[in-house]
């Protein structure tokens, strides 16, 4: 058992341990997988990797509740954390652009290029909100990728499956996110995640 496992469990298996003892452990964790995400998305993200783990860290402090049973289960909060920071963040910047909508692409190569940064944050939200409702287990696993800057391997850590299974999986849950998002308004509307944004 890891020592953020052990950390976790203290006080009859709730979440519950002082953050001053977990937070050294998944500091430096946490910090790699934020600068992941933002390195992967497009250019004009002001955010830095620092600020998104200090503010997803706050997030989690803060849950109700909170019962995280392992360090994958809290490695998946977090994601799911910094999937509410960027979605929140880019909400507010598309709010601030007077009659602005998401710009139609065709889908080529399953690959965006056209819209920008946050309005693509948006328009995956939309499409996995609608997924977290048909296949929970797809939409877990698009957060982590999409949203949580995990790899590949680390997804498969993370889940608890093989990386070839994992690949699999993926390959299902991106062509459910992308026919989501092709469903929005009828005509299609290119918004998914690019490679270099879930690069294994």
């Amino acid at each position: 058992m890891s020592e953020i496992t052990t950390q976790l469990n203290a006080g009859d298996g709730h979440a519950e341990c002082a953050p001053e003892k977990l937070l050294p452990l998944v500091y430096d964790e946490l910090r790699y997988l934020a600068s992941q995400r933002l390195r992967r998305g497009a250019e004009g993200v002001t955010l830095q990797p620092t600020a998104l783990v200090h503010e997803a860290w706050l997030r989690l402090m803060h849950q109700r509740g909170r019962e995280w049973n392992d360090r994958n289960h809290f490695f998946r909060a977090a994601a799911l954390a910094m999937r509410h920071i960027l979605v929140d963040r880019a909400r507010q910047k598309a709010s601030l652009k007077r009659g602005s909508r998401p710009e139609r692409v065709e889908l080529a190569d399953l690959q965006l290029s056209a819209p920008e940064q946050d309005e693509r944050v948006l328009i995956v939200n939309d499409a996995l909100v609608r997924l977290e409702a048909e296949d929970p287990e797809s939409a877990r696993l698009v957060t982590l990728k999409f949203f949580g800057g995990f790899t590949n391997q680390e997804t498969a850590a993370v889940l608890g499956v093989s990386e070839r299974t994992l690949e699999r999986q993926w390959a299902y849950a991106r062509a459910s996110l992308y026919r989501l998002i092709q469903a929005v308004d009828g005509p299609a509307v290119a918004a998914a995640p690019t490679e270099r944004e879930v690069a294994p």
